[in-house]
């Protein structure tokens, strides 16, 4: 009775085994909203260091076919007005390696076909905002009577 045990618990042993090795593999999470593949690509976005390039937006159509894969070719739509020709050179090299690492897109089945070939205008944002100043009226104060 012993020796009939002996596979089940190996087979057992070797599920077990395959389950942890896909759990601690982190397959990605299926993107199945617009929202979701803006919060992907957020994910993957790293802009060039500030002691390279000076923060700067800038806007690129991508479309993407059912795998997730891109389809044509990302076209850049907007630069911030006061880069320099550096400024642009790097944030272009940027975008385009965020959208390699996020790509294929990971799109559920309803998802894939809602998107294909539909294009998507993706802003990335890394300028700094000045400070917002600090707004004193004289309703505002407290005073002392």
């Amino acid at each position: 009775m012993a020796r009939d045990r002996k596979p089940l618990v190996w087979f057992a042993a070797a599920l077990l085994f395959g389950l942890s090795a896909s759990a601690g593999r982190g397959d990605p999470v299926q993107v199945n909203t617009i929202r979701d593949v803006f919060a992907r690509l957020k994910t993957c976005w790293k802009p060039p260091p500030p002691s390279q390039a000076n923060g700067i937006d800038i806007t690129v159509i991508v479309s993407f076919n059912r795998a997730g894969d891109i389809l044509g070719h990302p076209k850049i739509t907007y630069e911030s007005e006061g880069a320099t020709d550096n400024d642009r050179l790097m944030y272009r090299v940027a975008v385009m390696e965020a959208l390699q690492r996020c790509t294929p897109m990971p799109f559920t089945e309803g998802m894939a076909g809602a998107v294909a070939g539909r294009p998507f205008a993706i802003q990335f944002h890394n300028r700094k905002l000045p400070p917002q100043p600090v707004e004193k009226r004289a309703w505002l104060t407290p005073k002392i009577l």
